[in-house]
């Protein structure tokens, strides 16, 4: 039991310490478990030989992450992907297999092991590029997306992958195999509901397995969930959901289909439950645990004595490898019309071998189809390539993209062939609220946005916008800010904000600003650089939500207007001072005591003034209201509602 203790610490110190410091230079968490792994591993030699069996454990947690990516895709979304599921996926496995086998053949390699060497680089991990893609948001872009359709398709052929490997074998490995390795191959003989049948009645198992998990999904989960959330013990809900998942991937195991498939499916057919967040939210943590545990292994798992011997040929087949898939993946992303970046994020992302190499080597080498000698050179080959796949992630993120967007903002500023009243710079969520409340009353705008894709989203849907940086003085001449009343600044970039109110206010000081604020720092900076009107950003939609929510306490919708009034008058009062406190200090932190004394003094007043207001001492302008109809609560509880 020490000993199990004393692992449990070195793994986890190991992945405490590796991922926070590789996040803070960019690195991305993948790549700190690897090199966690590395360090405990092959460099100071804390773990040893278990470091197999970790593995096969912590595999588990691709299997939960399959079922949580399941939970995101309902089934007519699945259905909507499916030409690029086959079709993309497809070629991708037949290209790759094919291109290796031949490259193999070359080599004076068997067509057997040719064969199975290509079936086992086709695949790629998708446990990193996952995981890579939910850190740095990359899931709904295109390049993500197609991505995503090749993994799935990969995931679904190691199946048939293993039902076909066993008829590769070798007659010259079946005679001369050693009674150590019928010994360990009967010693990892797995529980099987299959051994033995008939074709037809394995389909028949097989079919029965997946209508059970459908079934099940569909008609006895809802039933089984409410029964446990009537408990009200989050414990036995957790319990409930990892008894889900492990049921599923081990009856997928039991009649020979792949675990991880199997709860993918369970998480389509659960995508539409109520209870679908419930289950990712307890689901996650273990699934971050056991993946983190697997890249662990990995790393630690790398064969360095063997790595230096054969130093040459080991690197250069995993870089041949690599470079392989690549070409055939770019060459597929342009025949399938992924475009600019996705197309190099497609590339890049599943250009490595994947943790199911793992399992096919396994399987190979019991099955008598490949040597242990290659296995343990292509098991170095993959381990080294999953090892060398966050790399590419910070070369797509850190220089191909940021090329891809430099090149679209090189775009020549479109020809303004209008004026108006109001120039609206920035054409994003906020921009566009405003301009269509103008346009709406017939107040001609003119709409700058320095962001080509987002100015051709907005003519796609009729509401016409020029590309252009709209912090060039040029550009503001040509749009008219000479004849113009008003400049609404809504750029995202806050520098830019306050130095285009700075100049616009010195060059042209009739010219009314009203600029965005993200917060109450950047709101200061806009005063002072001159803006004559700061709305912040999330302002009036809190204010607003706490009514929402005031409401559905049970307060009268006639209080909470009241309510809302006096927050917001109180806030008024009180900005003066404070931006005076910040302004004052003029050098080191403006957010100094006496600001944070006088912010600690509006939330006093603010309270103040909502007591004020329930013992019915309200302003002038409270009292000249007029009292709401009967039924005003009503409505405005349906309106809440909607």
């Amino acid at each position: 039991m020490t000993g199990y203790f004393l692992q449990a610490f070195i793994y986890l110190a190991a992945a405490v310490i590796a991922v926070p410091i590789a996040k803070r230079f960019g690195l991305g968490s993948v790549l700190g478990y690897l090199m966690a792994g590395v360090v405990i591993g092959p460099v100071i030699g804390l773990v040893g030989e278990e470091t197999v069996s970790i593995q096969h454990f912590a595999e588990f947690g691709v299997v939960m992450m399959l079922f949580l990516v399941g939970l995101e895709l309902e089934p007519k979304m699945l259905w909507a992907m499916r030409n690029r599921l086959m079709g993309l996926g497809g070629l991708q496995l037949v290209g790759t297999t094919l291109s290796v086998m031949g490259i193999a053949i070359y080599f004076e390699q068997s067509w057997t092991i040719a064969l199975t060497i290509g079936l086992i680089f086709a695949l790629s991990s998708t446990a990193i590029v996952l995981q890579t893609f939910n850190e740095k948001g990359f899931n709904k872009t295109d390049g993500g997306k197609n991505a995503f359709s090749v993994l799935l398709f990969q995931d679904i052929a190691v199946i048939p992958m293993l039902a076909f490997i066993p008829l590769l074998a070798l007659p010259e490995l079946i005679e001369k195999a050693q009674n150590t390795l019928v010994s360990a191959a009967a010693t990892h003989e797995e529980l099987s509901l299959v051994v033995g049948l008939q074709g037809w009645v394995y389909a028949l198992v097989i079919t029965a397995s997946i209508a059970v998990v459908v079934f099940a999904g569909h008609l006895l989960s809802r039933p089984l969930f409410r029964f446990v959330a009537s408990s009200g013990l989050r414990e036995i809900f957790t319990a409930t959901a990892l008894m889900l998942v492990i049921g599923i991937a081990a009856l997928m195991s039991l009649v020979g289909l792949s675990p991880a498939l199997g709860t993918f499916l369970a998480g389509v057919v659960l995508a539409n439950s109520e209870f679908r967040h419930e289950l990712e939210s307890n689901i996650d943590p273990f699934k971050g645990l056991l993946l983190g545990l697997f890249f662990i292994t990995v790393g630690a798992g790398i064969n360095f004595t063997l790595l230096f011997n054969d130093f040459s040929l080991i690197i250069g087949l995993t870089v041949g490898m690599m470079l392989l898939k690549a070409l055939i993946l770019y060459a597929l992303a342009y025949i399938f019309r992924i475009k600019n970046s996705d197309r190099w994020l497609f590339t890049l992302s599943l250009a490595q071998a994947g943790e199911f190499g793992f399992v096919l080597l396994s399987f190979t080498v019991q099955s008598h189809v490949l040597p242990s000698e290659i296995a343990q050179t292509l098991s170095l080959v993959v381990a080294l390539s999953m090892f060398l796949t966050p790399g590419l992630f910070i070369l797509f993120d850190k220089v191909i993209l940021p090329r891809f967007q430099l090149a679209s903002n090189k775009r020549e500023s479109d020809t303004i062939d209008e004026k108006g009243t109001v120039i609206i710079a920035g054409i994003g969520r906020f921009g566009q609220i405003i301009n269509r409340l103008l346009m709406a009353n017939g107040i001609k705008t003119v709409v700058l946005d320095h962001q080509a894709n987002q100015v051709d989203v907005m003519r796609k849907i009729n509401t016409k916008a020029y590309f252009g940086d709209v912090t060039r003085p040029e550009l503001l001449h040509t749009a008219g800010i000479e004849e113009a009343s008003m400049l609404v600044v809504a750029i995202d970039n806050r520098e830019s904000s306050v130095d285009l109110v700075k100049y616009v206010k010195h060059t042209y000081p009739h010219i009314k600003i009203l600029a965005r604020a993200f917060d109450r720092g950047h709101s200061y900076l806009l005063r002072a650089a001159g803006a004559d009107f700061i709305e912040l950003e999330t302002y009036y939609s809190a204010l607003e939500s706490g009514a929402v929510a005031m409401r559905c306490l049970g307060y009268h919708p006639f209080f909470v207007e009241q309510q809302k009034s006096a927050y917001k008058r109180t806030e008024d009062k009180q900005s003066d001072e404070l931006y005076q406190a910040w302004a004052n200090e003029s050098q080191g932190d403006r957010f100094d005591n006496n600001y944070r004394k006088l912010f600690i003094e509006l939330e006093d007043k603010i309270k103040l003034a909502m007591s004020d207001d329930r013992l019915g001492k309200h302003s002038g302008s409270e009292r000249g209201w007029t009292p709401p109809p009967k039924d005003y609560a009503d409505k405005q509880s349906e309106s809440d509602n909607h």
